[in-house]
């Protein structure tokens, strides 16, 4: 009797427990993808962001689940945004200065190739241009990063849904070399096309290409504003809608912070903390879509890590109450330096430890049963 008593307190127990939420969370379905890349954003680039906000806390301290990740190429221990981007996105290593494909020049199909052929809607929005390695890992194949024509031409073969931020000039040049107008084709391909954040915030459904500036988008200093949060928030809103609209089974977006890369390669701190607060608002956002919308997984990490940055003490006598931080820069730059992941949402716990940037990219395509 008391070996039955005992046999149904556990069975009870065992339903108990896969009713909670966390038995929940392990078996739920992962329907969108909120892929969040801070360009060169290491854990001194997060941490700096701490310091001075007197560690009021963050976006990234709203994280579930950390982890950390390597960065090589298959060439080079130290490298470039182009092979950790195709890395991030395909899951395969190659040579630096390569893009969507192997060392041997054999094309390879990234997550959202896949996301758009298991009928995914599909986004990108970026503070770079759209033919810059970071998004154009997502849908570009060249042996060369700087093969603008050829990323071009693969960006409008894609099918993308939506892709926010510069590059107006190479798109234009494009079809100008053939003797066409760029808003014609585009239109022809189904695109509507935003040269504002005003024409942008009309458009909430179907394909948007937004073309803000000739080639990169200003930096925080120049008046960018908050441009890259509302292209985040513009991207859900659409893709989400078509979703709804077209049932399909969810989405998955990219978004970009470029330009920490960029200042943390001028060795910049006021530039850098201003491009990494920037970023982290578009973290904030995304976590919040993911509260309010179940199968959202959001992840956050880098391509790699730029300048080497260091916060050391300025003195030595640690008997001081404050000794004071001063920014060290150790390159102008990649480092080989480790990045941070942090994972929230549906599945976050999916994803732990020490791992490759070609093994992140494996596991999210196995949560989003894209393999």
């Amino acid at each position: 009797m008391k070996k039955s008593i005992l046999f149904l307190a556990m069975a009870f127990a065992c339903v108990a427990c896969c009713d909670s939420q966390s038995c929940k969370t392990e078996d739920a379905e992962v329907k969108n993808l909120i892929y969040m890349i801070g360009d060169g954003m290491g854990l001194a680039h997060v941490s700096m962001l701490q310091v001075e906000g007197k560690y009021a806390p963050t976006a990234f301290d709203r994280a579930e689940n950390i982890a950390l990740m390597t960065t090589y190429s298959s060439n080079n221990r130290v490298t470039d945004s182009a092979a950790a981007g195709t890395a991030l996105a395909s899951g395969y290593k190659t040579n630096n200065r390569m893009l969507g494909m192997t060392p041997d020049s054999v094309a390879v199909e990234s997550m959202m190739e896949k996301a758009i052929r298991a009928g995914k809607s599909t986004g990108l929005a970026y503070t770079c241009y759209l033919q810059h390695a970071t998004p154009g890992a997502f849908y570009a194949h060249s042996d060369h990063r700087d093969s603008v024509r050829v990323i071009t031409a693969d960006f409008l073969k894609s099918n993308i849904d939506v892709a926010l931020g510069g590059g107006r000039a190479m798109v234009d040049r494009y079809f100008a070399k053939e003797g066409k107008n760029y808003l014609d084709e585009l239109a022809a391909l189904g695109y509507q096309v935003a040269h504002t954040p005003e024409e942008m915030a009309q458009v909430t459904q179907g394909k948007l290409l937004g073309l803000f500036a000739d080639y990169n988008m200003p930096k925080m200093a120049e008046g960018r504003g908050d441009y890259l949060l509302k292209a985040t928030n513009k991207a859900l809103e659409i893709l989400s809608n078509n979703v709804a609209a077209e049932q399909k089974s969810g989405f998955m977006l990219m978004v970009e912070g470029s330009k920490i890369d960029y200042r943390a390669h001028d060795n910049d701190t006021e530039g850098i903390l201003a491009e990494v607060r920037d970023f982290e608002k578009c973290v904030a956002a995304a976590m919040d879509f993911a509260d309010k919308n179940p199968g959202t997984l959001v992840v956050v990490c880098a391509d790699h890590e730029t300048g080497g940055v260091a916060l050391a003490s300025n003195k030595a006598d640690f008997k001081l109450s404050e000794s004071g931080i001063k920014y060290t820069y150790g390159t102008r730059g990649h480092s080989g330096t480790m990045v941070p992941i942090y994972l929230y949402g549906t599945g976050a716990e999916r994803i732990n430890g020490v791992m490759d940037n070609t093994d992140l990219a494996k596991k999210l395509m196995e949560i989003l049963k894209l393999e």
